[in-house]
């Protein structure tokens, strides 16, 4: 049922008259008896008789009128809702990873609660491969995910990135480890001392094993990967007791018995980015919290003394990490 004809009906039923009809909408009377006799086949009742030289509507015609009205003040209601320019308001469902939600996203939420009390934020924590599933399945608008320089993630024309932040990453290690680790640079160096170690990596994602698959062969060893954890804590936990090395977050508040290496050359660098869909952009909400997460981004590179972030960056390719 197109609401074209709906608005036919309607302007029948105000004006009385075919021909008023017509000039209300600008068409001719052919086209609004034509299209009458359309909605009338798909209502499988009729909606105008004859009256003298004129029509008027029957009673299913009358009653249709009133739905058509409400419908019509709906749909309208609807267009000024979601117009580019309008008060973003409604749900907004993000998933991301926990570090993008609780750094940059929930901060946010705070100062929309005050400055946009129609818009709902849902949230779903998700590593980035399951997040842009459920962006690809239309079960989240926004998704905030991650990629590592050394293991970029791939493209996908139907998705928007906006890049928000940079972060470098060393190498946690037993503050004890009987290892001399060089004075260098050099991050195959580093990762040699620790050829023997076993390697702890992420269970919910395949980013930082690639990195440091890729960073092993580039110091002529295979790693043996042998603990997968989701929580950094764990990781750090984990290296405290001796079950192995892995990558952390420069920059982050270390356990007593961790050492945070920096890999310099080549850096370990993860890359933090926002996705939507393409055709959903306009939308006020998603334009909303988008602009918002890459301005705080922006600030926080700005005004960070430390390593660990950067500005903001070209959009590569696409996928995930457990920060």
């Amino acid at each position: 049922m197109e609401t074209r004809r709906l608005r036919l009906l309607v302007e029948l039923s105000r004006l009385g008259s075919m021909r008023a009809a017509a000039d209300a909408v600008d068409t001719t009377t052919s086209t609004v008896s034509q299209q009458l006799t359309v909605l009338a086949r798909e209502m499988g009742t009729a909606l105008i008789e004859p009256d003298g030289r004129r029509v008027r509507l029957t009673p299913a015609g009358r009653r249709l009128a009133e739905h058509a009205t409400v419908i019509l003040a709906a749909v309208e209601t609807a267009r000024l809702d979601l117009a580019p320019d309008t008060e973003p308001n409604g749900t907004l469902r993000v998933a991301g990873f926990s570090t993008a939600i609780r750094t940059h996203l929930l901060p946010l939420i705070s100062d929309l609660t005050v400055s946009h009390p129609r818009l709902r934020v849902l949230i779903r924590e998700h590593e980035p491969a399951e997040a842009l599933e459920l962006l690809a399945a239309d079960e989240t608008d926004l998704a905030l995910t991650y990629d590592y320089n050394l293991a970029p993630a791939d493209s996908d024309p139907a998705l928007h990135t906006t890049a928000l932040w940079t972060a470098f990453w060393g190498l946690g290690v037993p503050v004890d480890a009987d290892v001399d680790v060089p004075g260098t640079a050099d991050t195959r160096d580093v990762f040699a001392r620790f050829r023997a170690q076993d390697w702890i990596v992420n269970s919910r994602s395949t980013a930082d094993e690639t990195v440091i698959r890729t960073l092993a062969s580039m110091a002529g060893f295979t790693p043996r990967i042998t603990h997968q954890v989701d929580s950094l804590d764990l990781v750090q936990g984990m290296i405290t007791t001796g079950l192995g090395v892995g990558l952390l977050p420069l920059g982050i508040p270390t356990f007593p018995g961790v050492r945070l290496i920096p890999l310099i050359d080549p850096r370990v660098t993860l890359r933090a980015y926002a996705v939507a869909r393409h055709g959903r952009l306009a939308w006020p909400p998603l334009t909303l919290v988008t602009n918002l997460l890459a301005q705080r981004a922006a600030a926080t590179a700005a005004h960070s003394p430390r390593p660990d972030t950067a500005g903001p960056i070209d959009p590569p390719r696409m996928q995930g990490e457990r920060p």
